[in-house]
């Protein structure tokens, strides 16, 4: 794990069910869709897939948005998926103390079908009752 700056031109997704518009700042402080606390991290990643999976799983009430963002300071390896399983980051996925700024919203995207996002769901409460779950934050 390790901070880094971020590459230049580089398109960062982030989902949610909140509604935000252009300028906005996504910052630390807020719960996730894993644990119930609140997180000294924002997270994000370059993949419209996992920005999908982020959207779908969102706690709270609407629709899921996927929104584009800009990290406002250094980026680093989520280390919640970058283990022996997924050595170099395969999965395109960070996290950064500092707020990220909304650019823009994918208006049109492909969701997961109802049977894979019940798999998902169904896999995250195995990790959760086997306490393997836990954010590392």
């Amino acid at each position: 794990m390790y901070a880094r700056d971020v590459p230049p031109g580089q398109i960062f997704y982030h989902g949610t069910k909140a509604g935000l518009k252009v300028g906005d700042l996504l910052a630390p402080g807020y719960g996730s869709n894993f644990v119930e606390r609140a997180l000294a991290h924002v997270y994000f990643s370059a993949t419209l897939e996992a920005a999908t999976w982020g959207a779908e799983l969102a706690k709270g009430e609407g629709r899921g948005r996927i929104y584009m963002v800009e990290p406002t300071g250094a980026l680093e390896d989520d280390p919640n998926l970058i283990d022996k399983k997924f050595p170099g980051n395969i999965t395109a996925s960070y996290r950064s103390v500092e707020p990220l700024r909304v650019t823009g919203e994918v208006e049109h995207w492909l969701g997961h079908t109802p049977e894979e996002l019940q798999a998902m769901k169904d896999g995250l409460a195995r990790l959760e009752a086997e306490g393997k779950a836990a954010i590392e934050d």
